[in-house]
């Protein structure tokens, strides 16, 4: 040990522990930024460790979430290995971590942090799980600390169905069939990058919860979701009428030329090609086949399984608490709403519901503006016939962001919710596309979340791997929408937002 290097880390955790209350966080900042670095330790957090285990006995309980929440960060950024130096370090105090959990009641901050810190020590999952088991913990919280504490079994993996928490996933059989059909396919090394991203995103969920709450005070609890019958999530059998009804505004991916509507599917004016519609969606992702028959897009809609359901019941709301750091529920989804109610304002032209997934915010933007203005836009077919299950009304469109099947100037307004950031390295052009078709005066309504400026809540949030996401959740810098909108002709009326939500509306410059 560097005894120079141990002397000031001393120095730092004892002027943490000692700080008056307002000099908590710039405190902690500093111990931070001495030991670790956005997911890497520093040449002084070996020596550090010590000092920093050494703090918890005498910290108080509003200190000792912090230095748990330190010592897990220092833990995991040897991760996947759990036999580096600072990981065996740290776990070297696990009877006292675990004799400090004993002594908590229920899920307090302090219990979360500890709780977040023991996550890293799969080796002595037996032993952690019963302590937990005195604290009387929610679901989700056993459940995610049970998959922190797992270890790949290659005869019978389970993978993807952690978001929020494994608890939350009830599968029926054409679902676990479903999953049981890809995690076969996937090759030995695929197989354990998909066991690592969920664990990043067990681990990150534990993390952003456990650390607001040292820093806030406990989470506010969600009401518990109910994912609606799946019997119901299929789209109605309907004809090309609805989406035929925006036939002016649209446009052929490959050529722009203009789309006639005819049965079952809609024609490029320009280049011939023929694109499928069903149950009120057009699939502008393929060309239909040279009969025109849409009997394979009908076999897609059929197939598709039911995560739409799960999504807007379970991960999007979900989605917000880490994203926005909403762990208090400052934003409710009565406010979201009304942003859309007070913000939209189309003039004339379809309004476009650009990323709706499966139609929790669709619903909003029609009572707002007419279901017959509106069309929804997504890349995912699940959450399309998800969509058209719950608002027969409003046709649908499958396509990307970034090539959006509009004319120049064709388009009244455009709402994006909750969705700018599944596309991040698409956003410029998704951003350029809007500033294209809409209509001068027309709206762009924006709901997306920023970095955290707090490198530790900011690391949390990049933990979480999704489907569009593997490498980390990516978030914006307002400053680069603000760019992004500017280029695109675009004038921002309204910016605001608690926590790390944006929320934006601008206007089409004439």
């Amino acid at each position: 040990m560097n005894a120079a290097t141990a002397l000031v880390t001393d120095t730092s955790v004892d002027a943490f522990v000692d700080a008056p209350p307002e000099h908590t966080a710039r405190r902690f900042r500093l111990l931070v930024d001495e030991v670790w670095e956005d997911g890497e330790p520093t040449a002084s957090a070996l020596d550090a460790v010590p000092a920093l285990v050494a703090g918890l006995e005498r910290a108080g309980k509003e200190r000792r979430g912090h230095l748990a929440i330190l010592l897990g960060l220092l833990a995991e950024a040897e991760h996947p290995t759990s036999a580096g130096p600072v990981t065996r370090a740290v776990r070297a105090g696990l009877a006292r971590y675990l004799r400090l959990l004993r002594a908590e009641d229920g899920g307090t901050p302090v219990a979360l942090a500890l709780l977040y810190l023991l996550s890293h020590f799969p080796a002595d999952r037996d032993e952690i799980l019963r302590a937990a088991a005195g604290l009387e913990l929610d679901a989700a919280d056993v459940s995610r600390l049970d998959r922190a504490l797992s270890e790949l079994d290659p005869a019978r993996p389970a993978l993807g169905r952690v978001w929020p928490s494994p608890s939350a996933w009830t599968l029926n059989e054409d679902e676990l069939a479903f999953d049981q059909s890809w995690i076969a396919a996937l090759t030995p090394h695929q197989l354990l990058a998909a066991w690592d991203n969920d664990t990043r995103t067990v681990l990150g969920t534990i993390g952003a919860r456990a650390y607001w709450a040292v820093c806030h005070g406990a989470p506010a609890d969600a009401p518990a979701a109910v994912v609606p019958d799946r019997a119901h999530a299929a789209a109605p059998a309907t004809g090309t009428e609805l989406i035929a009804a925006h036939a002016a505004a649209l446009r052929c991916p490959a050529c722009r030329g203009a789309l006639r509507p005819g049965e079952g599917w809609f024609t490029c004016a320009g280049c011939a090609v023929r694109y499928p519609a069903a149950s009120g969606i057009l699939d502008l992702t393929a060309p239909a086949d040279e009969d025109g028959t849409v009997d394979d897009f009908l076999e897609k809609l059929s197939q598709v399984p039911s995560m739409g359901l799960f999504y807007e019941a379970v991960a999007r709301p979900s989605f917000l608490r880490v994203a926005g750091a909403n762990w208090g529920g400052l934003v409710t989804p009565a406010d979201e709403d009304r942003y859309i109610a007070e913000h939209v304002t189309p003039v004339d032209g379809p309004v476009v519901d650009l990323a709706a997934g499966a139609g929790r915010w669709t619903a909003v933007v029609a009572d707002a503006v007419g279901a017959d203005r509106l069309v929804a836009v997504d890349s995912s077919l699940p959450m399309l016939n998800v969509l058209r299950g719950r608002l027969p009304d409003v046709p649908a469109v499958l396509a990307g962001a970034a090539d959006l099947p509009f004319a120049d100037a064709s388009v009244g307004a455009v709402v994006c919710w909750n969705a700018l950031q599944a596309f991040y390295d698409e956003a410029p052009a998704a951003i350029a596309e809007v500033g294209r078709v809409l209509r001068p005066g027309g709206t762009f309504t924006v709901m997306t979340f920023r970095r955290s400026e707090d490198p530790v809540y900011r690391y949390f949030q990049s933990a979480h791997r999704f489907p569009q996401h593997e490498g980390g959740l990516r978030l914006f810098d307002p400053r680069d929408l603000e760019r992004w909108l500017t280029e695109a002709g675009l004038t921002v009326r309204e910016e605001s937002g608690p926590g790390t939500f944006v929320f934006i509306t601008a206007v089409r410059d004439a």
